[in-house]
């Protein structure tokens, strides 16, 4: 047996059943591996696509991410969505074709150090020492990817690793695999108890991993035992997301928060007035202590309480609580403001984003299990602020755009009979539009909705708000027929011009079995 065959025994030990990949020399190894074991690679179009999906499917599934990718420039393509990954705090693991430890110092095809490359991005990277530690390297790697605060991991492994015969592998068990977790002490639970039964307008926070499209109710249940608002924020744009209304205007009013897992940064200010009072006490429940240095030192006096805490474990803990306090008026007033949204002022005979969000809006309510995905830029904000649905991936806390057609095919992967539609500007479309191609290769039917306003209008706006119309450069786009473009390949496109052709193509594209692209000619409007 060979080292590529010790690497998907590991991934099947890790309960890996699916892998997003880009072939290259390095890595054929593991694709032949991977005929026998009954793990599917997605042969997707681009490195960074595969990561991108790892990632939607780590959030979908809870599970381990999986991207495949070949040495040197193949590593470097994949790497930025690691940076979306780590700050949306999704488990997954690069795997990375490299160089034979045999030629070492010897200039060798495609050599790197890649572990220095990959490391800002990522909780852990390392290079495989030999074939027979894979095992525990690959057991290691997801064990950190899925303990505290999930994030990526990478794994280099050099090609003479993968093609040696094994003669002693390190024997892991499937415990090996398992995140670290470890039940809140009492004294936690009792602290953070007792400043809330204190609080008047008590808010509670928590940060990407207890999103409800990860946990599902828990944050309602959570809310109704401490009898407090629980917002979970995941958005760039922080307070000013469009999908919580004008929440915003709460936390200067709050007297007691309590951060489960939520990072005290630029999205909320770093904690600092006025986005909160002055009088604001604190509570800091947080996987990694370097998060509570950082509140102390942003907080001082006003963080009242600081722990190293498994968040989902707390939070479920926290759901066993009951409260006395009454503060249902409190927790009605911050959700009348998450819920609520500015007037909007149309042009006539045109769409304006607002309209599409009405529309998709119905289609999500009638669908039976939907996936709702949205990209950034104004159509994104848009439409986050109009459409919910009970799953939901965003472009993440780093702001990141370009990867919403790779999470839409990640999700039919992960629920193939989920009803995805996911939503980008012509802007966005542009990154990995060719895995239209994959979509159609593999029968993955997603809906995808293109706000077309023929620029790219989040810097568009900012050069007319900052520097007059006068100042306007370089942020025009042509408006393009993407719906042919991905007709092309393979895919179901059509171009909407008003509300009532919506309505109508999405039905086609609902009742057909082929991914679409819907190119739907919108008013570019500054977001919400």
């Amino acid at each position: 047996m060979q080292g590529a065959s010790l690497v998907v025994e590991a991934l099947l030990k890790a309960d890996v059943k699916h892998i997003f990949a880009l072939s290259g020399n390095q890595i054929m190894p593991i694709f032949d591996a991977c005929i026998d074991a009954n793990i599917e690679i997605y042969h997707v179009r681009h490195e960074a696509a595969a990561t991108y999906m790892a990632d939607a499917y780590a959030q979908l599934t809870g599970g381990l991410g999986v991207a495949l990718v070949t040495a040197a420039p193949g590593f470097a393509n994949a790497l930025s969505p690691l940076y979306s990954a780590r700050l949306a705090e999704s488990p997954i693991l690069l795997l990375s074709g490299d160089s034979s430890r045999a030629e070492d110092g010897r200039n060798a095809f495609q050599s790197l150090n890649q572990v220095s490359v990959s490391s800002p991005f990522t909780k852990f990277s390392y290079r495989s020492d030999g074939v027979d530690t894979i095992l525990e390297e690959i057991a290691k790697c997801a064990r950190i990817a899925k303990s505290g605060r999930p994030g990526p991991v990478h794994l280099a492994l050099p090609f003479d690793n993968l093609t040696s015969e094994v003669t002693a592998p390190i024997e892991v068990s499937r415990s090996d695999f398992e995140p670290h977790r470890m039940e809140p002490p009492s004294e936690i639970l009792e602290t953070i108890k007792k400043y809330l039964r204190q609080a008047v307008n008590p808010i509670i926070l928590t940060g990407p991993m207890l999103t409800s499209s990860r946990t599902g109710n828990l944050l309602n249940q959570l809310s109704g035992a401490l009898n407090a608002p629980v917002i979970s924020m995941e958005s760039p744009r922080g307070i000013k997301d469009p999908a919580l209304g004008t929440f915003a205007t709460k936390l200067a009013k709050s007297d007691v928060v309590l951060s489960i897992g939520k990072r005290l940064d630029f999205t909320l200010g770093n904690g600092q007035p006025p986005v909160f009072s002055t009088t604001t006490k604190f509570i800091i429940a947080d996987p990694d202590p370097e998060e509570l240095v950082l509140a102390q030192q942003l907080l001082g006096k006003r963080l009242k309480a600081k722990f190293v805490a498994d968040s989902f474990l707390l939070a479920e803990a926290l759901c066993r609580s009951k409260t006395a306090s009454d503060r249902s008026s409190w927790r009605k007033e911050v959700n009348s403001a998450v819920t609520a949204r500015p007037k909007v002022n149309k042009l006539s005979g045109t769409i304006h984003p607002a309209d599409v969000g009405m529309v998709i809006q119905d289609v999500i309510n009638d669908a039976i299990d939907p996936i709702l995905i949205v990209d950034g830029g104004e159509f994104g904000q848009w439409a986050q602020a109009t459409i919910n649905a009970p799953t939901r991936i965003i472009n993440g806390p780093s702001g990141a755009i370009g990867g919403s057609i790779c999470y839409a095919f990640a999700a039919k992967i992960a629920r193939p009979n989920a009803t995805v539609i996911v939503l980008m500007g012509d802007g966005t479309i542009g990154f990995h539009f060719s895995e239209f191609e994959s979509a159609s290769r593999y029968g993955k039917n997603f809906i995808a909705i293109v706000g077309n306003d023929a620029r790219w209008n989040a810097e568009y706006q900012i050069q007319l708000r900052d520097y007059g119309s006068d100042r306007l450069y370089g942020c025009e786009l042509k408006p393009t027929s993407y719906n042919q473009a991905a007709e092309g390949f393979g895919c179901y496109g059509a171009v909407i011009e008003n509300t009532s052709e919506l309505r109508v193509e999405l039905k086609k594209a609902l009742a057909g079995k082929l991914p679409a692209c819907l190119n739907v000619m919108i008013e570019g409007v500054p977001a919400p």
